[in-house]
């Protein structure tokens, strides 16, 4: 870690969120958040604080201020548009019993 990197007082780390993949093939899933001076740290403090009981195999870490998102008070007209495509909503497929979780 450099000096400066040093000299930057925890109130003043940048915050992260962090992903943890459980198994192998599985989706990325979000564990917490947390602050760290870089993401060498940042990455090291999520496997301390999420993976304890080695329940991971991959850690992401995005700092927080890169992370946009939408406004969920907006989610009506933000998603409206897909309602006039019943295509995209497969609701009236038959799936066959060998399907699961689907």
């Amino acid at each position: 870690m450099t000096n400066d990197k040093m000299n930057i007082t925890k109130n003043e780390w940048p915050l992260w969120e962090v992903f943890i993949r459980s198994k192998a093939g599985l989706d990325h899933k979000h564990a917490g958040s947390l602050h760290a001076a870089d993401e060498q740290m940042a990455i090291e403090n999520a496997r301390d604080v999420y993976t304890r009981r080695m329940e991971g195999v991959s850690i992401w870490v995005v700092e927080s201020k890169y992370i946009h998102a939408s406004d969920p008070g907006e989610s009506a007209s933000l998603y409206d548009p897909a309602n006039d495509k019943i295509y995209r909503h497969p609701t009236f497929y038959e799936l066959p019993d060998e399907v699961k979780y689907m």
